[in-house]
C-alpha cells in the first residue's frame, strides 16, 4: 500500500519526495454488517455515545479515519463503514488486537451483537472475521 518514491539529489529535483520518503495512501473504504441483538439497542447506542479514549486512540493509530456506525432498527444490522489511510493493513489491524483496552471493548460489544459470518466467534479471533465484509458495488466522492 505504500509507495516510495525515487528521484536523484540534485538540486533541480529537491521538490520532488526523496527515495525513502512515504506518500500516506489515499485511503481504502470498508464497509461491515453484524446484527445487534434487540435487548442490547440502548445499551449499545449508550456505550458508542462515550467510546473509551483508548479505543478512539488505537483507531487513529491503526491507521482509521471516517468511522461510522448505523443501526436498521427494522432488520437489527448494524452498518459500519470506514477509511483506511495506512500503509499496512493487516499489520495495524494485528496491532488493534494486540491492544487490552480494544480487547475488552470488543468483548463487551461482541455480547450484544450476532455475527453473519458463519464460524466467527468474535472479534478478537480475527478470521472468520465477526464483522460481514461488503462488497462496494458504487461511490462517488
Amino acid at each position: 500500500m505504500s509507495q516510495l518514491w525515487s528521484s536523484s539529489t540534485s538540486p533541480e529535483n529537491e521538490s520532488r519526495p526523496r527515495r525513502d520518503s512515504k506518500v500516506r495512501h489515499p485511503g481504502r473504504r470498508f464497509a461491515q454488517m453484524v446484527k445487534l441483538k434487540p435487548e442490547f439497542v440502548d445499551k449499545y447506542k449508550e456505550v458508542h455515545a462515550a467510546v473509551w479514549p483508548e479505543v478512539l486512540k488505537q483507531i487513529r493509530d491503526c491507521n482509521i479515519v471516517d468511522y461510522s456506525i448505523f443501526h436498521d432498527p427494522e432488520t437489527g444490522i448494524l452498518f459500519a463503514s470506514f477509511k483506511y489511510v495506512g500503509y499496512d493493513y493487516a499489520g495495524d489491524m494485528e496491532r488493534m488486537r494486540e491492544n487490552p483496552k480494544v480487547r475488552e471493548w470488543w468483548k463487551m460489544t461482541d455480547c450484544m451483537q450476532e455475527s453473519l459470518v458463519p464460524g466467527a466467534k468474535d472479534s478478537e479471533s480475527g478470521e472468520p472475521s465477526w464483522w460481514k465484509p461488503v462488497e462496494e458495488v458504487f461511490y462517488t466522492p
